[in-house]
């Protein structure tokens, strides 16, 4: 940072220039003022880093040129000196946002102390200050490549949420859709930002361990447990905490979690008394919950507790205008990356990437992009740039000229139900043979995987 300005309001002559010989002879900047008007003007016209102020005044008092400053910027440092034995006023001024008092009579070596301490302070706040506007820039809505309808509506919505005071959000959708940089867009863009945004996911930790995360434990609550240790509750609080693949989490731990989004409140692990979090909890899956109820292994009554608001994000084969504008994004983040030229794609390598289904959605398109900025040194990107195995799924997938043999009955019927039928009935034709299987019903094996899977077949 430059160099530093110290402001000093004192209405002792002698204060205010012994004060300034010495500082201006450690570096600083100083500008005097003799009464709490006149420091205000100065404050205004300077806006120094560091106020030395006097509480015992003539005109306006201290105290008030304090409050005066607080509303011209809530951070401004304040130092303020007091008379010896002044407590009473050297707290009121504490509370009013002062940094710390100094006593007369005061040594200078004192102040210069005050002063370092402050500037570690300022330095330590600009760096807070920068590290937020950069994740906010990072997280931006902006940042969310996304032109189709289906993905407006969803950042819309996101949008609303951030800016609400909803404390409850559900983001669902398959694996590679986004829902993590939904989830941080959306604290980065609410009254939440300036606090935590802690994130867990659920199966990179073992369940035994995955309470003692979230809600922390007390000393002698296990073997290990020598001290008391905070959760990611705890240490969330007043933010948001993302709680990733929430599907994967068991019953017990489900129950805990339930009385937190309820009542705000929970014990840690071995504890007995209660631990208030405010908190935004924004959970995210790629399983579908209503069939995990069904099943069991989800609380009915956490999942409709979660799905006050729930964003879904569809995946990227239903939403194919959006697979250019990625690829062009991932394009210039790579080049840059990995100091490449790519300039265009060709037509055919477009209709390549247009066609293919991306089961992996956009996670899996960002990779192949990388995959060709590392491998290839090229200023467009060709059909022969592309990996075999995408090629050949596109070129199997592509329609066939046969006309099916099939009429529809006058009273219709469900075409996810016939879908599942015939996937039933090629893999019995071929006694579970996926590659057979797939190939009677024109289809690759990854996407035959990936039916089976949406059929609860596998």
């Amino acid at each position: 940072m430059g160099q530093i300005k110290i402001l000093v309001v004192d209405d002792e002559r002698f204060i205010t220039w012994s004060l300034k010989q010495h500082l201006e002879k450690e570096g600083y900047e100083v500008f005097t003022s003799d009464s709490g008007e006149e420091g205000i003007e100065v404050y205004r016209a300077e806006v120094p880093d560091i106020t030395i102020l006097d509480i015992h005044l003539t005109g306006i008092s201290g105290l008030e040129t304090l409050e005066l400053i607080k509303k011209q910027n809530k951070e401004a440092i304040v130092i303020i000196i007091t008379a010896h034995g002044d407590i009473e006023t050297a707290v009121s001024a504490i509370k009013l946002g002062a940094y710390d008092f100094v006593e007369k009579p005061f040594d200078l070596n004192r102040i210069s102390v005050l002063i370092k301490k402050a500037i570690e302070t300022i330095n330590l706040k600009r760096e807070v200050t920068y590290l937020r506007e950069e994740q906010y820039d990072k997280y931006s809505f902006n940042n969310i490549i996304g032109q189709s309808k289906p993905m407006r509506d969803v950042i819309a919505l996101a949008k609303k949420v951030a800016e609400s005071d909803a404390n409850i959000i559900l983001v669902q959708g398959e694996s590679g859709t986004g829902k993590n940089l939904i989830a941080r867009a959306v604290h980065y863009h609410s009254a939440r930002a300036s606090d935590p945004f802690v994130e867990i996911t659920a199966t990179a930790i073992p369940d035994t361990l995955i309470e003692s995360e979230l809600f922390g434990y007390e000393k002698g609550a296990f073997t290990d447990a020598k001290t008391a240790k905070k959760g990611l509750f705890e240490l969330a609080s007043g933010g948001s905490i993302y709680l990733d693949e929430i599907g994967d989490i068991k019953p017990a731990t489900q129950a805990k979690l339930l009385r937190v989004i309820e009542e705000k409140t929970f014990k840690r692990v071995g504890g007995l008394k209660d631990v208030s979090v405010n908190v935004r909890v924004i959970a995210a899956t790629n399983k579908n919950l209503e069939n995990a109820v069904k099943d069991g292994t989800f609380r009915a009554d956490l999942y409709y507790r979660l799905k006050v608001i729930p964003i879904f994000i569809p995946p990227l084969r239903e939403r194919k205008e959006d697979v250019m504008p990625l690829v062009l994004h991932y394009v210039k983040v790579f080049n840059k990356e990995f100091k490449r030229n790519i300039k265009e794609i060709s037509p055919e390598a477009e209709k390549i990437l247009i066609n293919y289904p991306w089961y992996g959605n956009a996670r899996e398109l960002r990779n192949v992009i990388e995959r060709i900025c590392i491998l290839e040194d090229t200023e467009a990107i060709y059909p022969e740039h592309i990996p075999s195995e995408i090629i050949d799924q596109v070129e199997t997938e592509a329609p066939s000229e046969e006309k099916a043999s099939f009429n529809l009955p006058p009273e219709g019927l469900s075409l996810k139900n016939v879908e599942k039928e015939l996937i039933v009935q090629a893999l019995q034709m071929v006694e579970g043979n996926q590659t057979r299987a797939a190939k009677m019903l024109g289809i690759s094996r990854d996407a035959l995987r990936y039916k089976m899977q949406k059929f609860g077949l596998l």
